[in-house]
């Protein structure tokens, strides 16, 4: 078993597909999670660079986010695109972050995630309110490098 496929179970990458499904639900917002087994530059770094992999920046209020995560450099960051700058306070994903981090450090990696997808999910929805014409436009999908 790799240590990507050790991170999550089946039954808990589902948890956290349904996490995104339901953060989506209130908000314009589109967020996605990528897994790797390392990184060796900044983790923010390699998010901006999966972020664009991913192609993420294409969505119409630009206000895509992603969740890295770098499972053996036990590394993650949280990149949010041009159209969430503009609009929120520089520390606006701290608390997400801390949220996560105390999750991550007792091994609970499923709710690490599920918890900062539904944060990331309400911190959005005051800046990204979900719209009657909303279409989901990125994939729910957990992205793997």
């Amino acid at each position: 078993m790799s240590k990507i496929e050790a991170f999550l179970s089946k039954a808990e990458e589902a948890e956290v597909v349904e996490a995104i499904r339901l953060a989506e639900e209130n908000t314009s917002g589109e967020i996605r999670v990528h897994l790797e087994k390392e990184t060796s530059i900044a983790p923010f770094e390699r998010a901006v660079e999966v972020f664009h992999n991913l192609k993420m920046e294409n969505t119409k209020d630009r206000n895509g986010v992603i969740i890295y995560v770098a499972i053996v450099s036990k590394q993650f960051a949280i990149y949010g695109d041009q159209g969430i700058h503009e609009k929120v306070p520089a520390d606006f994903w701290n608390s997400t972050k801390d949220v996560m981090l105390h999750h991550f450090k007792n091994g609970n990696n499923k709710q690490a995630l599920v918890d900062g997808i539904l944060k990331a999910g309400e911190q959005l929805k005051s800046y990204f309110p979900h719209q009657d014409d909303d279409v989901n436009e990125l994939s729910n999908e957990i992205s793997r490098g």
